[in-house]
């Protein structure tokens, strides 16, 4: 089944790409941004996450402030017009952010996409950022089960990529998920201007700096460093939800 089963003629192609933290999401982001025909929201839900958790994340109160943290209103706006009218709509979303009334298998006229990491590799990012870490701040168990809902109503697995596939060979690899998602392979995907970008979320100033540097994807990550044992033991929570998604993640040719 192609993307075109789930939109009607003048409607975009919504893409809800789900990613757990410190997964080159903003950098895929980056690359969708980059076609001509493609608009991009970052995080749409981060504020309603964290008014309704109490979570207690770097510029809580900024992200809040900045962003329409009512989930109805949220998801409404998701299923409508694509900014600026563009025909395809690129949604970043993390699915452990989905903690109130709009649930992921709310959203309407969707494709669903999956974005993974290897959790040792997202332990040690994370926990550059933030001191303390947990299985759910990486929401590789949330990701699991919404795959599996998706693949159970689907008949098969919604389009899976690998990080360290697409940083492997970008091209070859976000051609696979362009057929995927039945839109046209484009170079521009590959590049794009470094620096904030106008949909960055508030909390960029914070999490970005890496790829607000970045004109395009980075080289393929060096094997990891052995985990400290509290970090090792939230990798290996995570372990086997990442493997079964792992198992379905589209190849380049």
């Amino acid at each position: 089944m192609t993307s075109a089963a789930f939109s009607r003629v003048g409607e975009p192609l919504r893409i809800a790409m789900w990613s757990g933290p410190r997964n080159i999401s903003t950098a895929m982001m980056r690359s969708f941004s980059s076609r001509a025909d493609c608009a991009v929201s970052d995080e749409p839900f981060y504020g309603c996450f964290l008014a309704a958790s109490g979570a207690d994340h770097p510029m809580r109160d900024d992200v809040i402030a900045s962003m329409d943290c009512n989930w109805q209103s949220v998801a409404r706006t998701l299923a409508g017009e694509a900014p600026a009218g563009k025909p395809v709509w690129y949604q970043k979303h993390m699915p452990h952010h989905m903690v109130g009334p709009i649930t992921p298998d709310d959203l309407s006229g969707v494709v669903h996409a999956f974005l993974i990491r290897d959790p040792a590799r997202m332990a040690a990012s994370y926990a550059a950022k933030r001191e303390a870490v947990t299985p759910e701040d990486l929401g590789v168990g949330a990701q699991r089960a919404f795959f599996d809902r998706v693949a159970e109503r689907l008949g098969h697995a919604p389009p899976v990529i690998d990080s360290a596939d697409v940083l492997r060979d970008p091209a070859g690899t976000l051609s696979a998920l362009c057929r995927a998602l039945d839109i046209p392979w484009d170079e521009a995907m590959l590049s794009w201007a470094p620096g904030r970008h106008p949909d960055d979320g508030v909390w960029a100033a914070h999490w970005y700096g890496r790829v607000e540097a970045s004109s395009g994807f980075g080289a393929p990550e060096p094997e990891p460093a052995p985990l400290p044992p509290g970090l090792a033991v939230v990798a290996d929570v995570c372990r086997a939800d990442y493997e079964a998604m792992a198992a379905h993640r589209l190849r380049a040719d």
